[in-house]
């Protein structure tokens, strides 16, 4: 649906950044709701599109990676994942992920489409890919903030661990049903 169909019912009186650091800017906004009634409205403004990578071999595998998320307070299996700086090109930082944290790379990689990932929250925008024709050419090198395990299973287990809820992460989700979806 086109949204250029559809008027937008907020009213915005006031902007302010309340929080700024390298990766987010946390804005409170001062509106009148659709119903008339006077309020406050938050955004997170991500500084990286979120990227996501479901890489497939040969013979149908893929790989997650697994790792303790603090703001969840859980461990979380997922595809790969990270980001590429505003005005950079997405499919640049995928490669440059799956690198780090597989140590491979892709030869073929296809665009699985583009994700909100909490669009009533947060602007972010997450780019999501297919990566074939996969080779390993070193050791994952995960960031400083990141301690990772990867899992190598088929597809399909993996999508099997999104209908489980094994997998919760929304970009994992998507990138690997449309995977799915697409090679099925």
């Amino acid at each position: 649906m086109n949204s250029k169909m559809f008027k937008n019912p907020w009213t915005t009186h006031h902007t302010e950044s309340r929080y700024d650091n390298p990766w987010i800017r946390v804005t409170e906004h001062q509106v009148v709701h659709p119903n008339g009634d006077p309020g406050i409205y938050g955004v997170v403004h991500m500084k990286n599109i979120a990227t996501g990578i479901v890489p497939v071999d040969e013979e149908g595998y893929t790989w997650l990676v697994g790792q303790w998320r603090y703001p969840l307070e859980a461990y979380s299996w997922e595809i790969p994942e990270g980001g590429a700086p505003e005005g950079t090109d997405p499919l640049a930082g995928a490669k440059r992920e799956l690198l780090e944290e597989t140590g491979m790379t892709a030869t073929d990689w296809t665009p699985l489409g583009t994700v909100h990932t909490s669009n009533s929250v947060t602007d972010e925008t997450a780019k999501l890919y297919l990566a074939r024709g996969l080779d390993i050419v070193s050791d994952p090198r995960p960031e400083a903030s990141e301690e990772l395990r990867q899992k190598r299973l088929p597809l399909r287990e993996a999508v099997e661990m999104v209908v489980r809820n094994e997998i919760t992460d929304a970009v994992s989700i998507v990138g690997l049903l449309k995977a799915w979806r697409l090679l099925s």
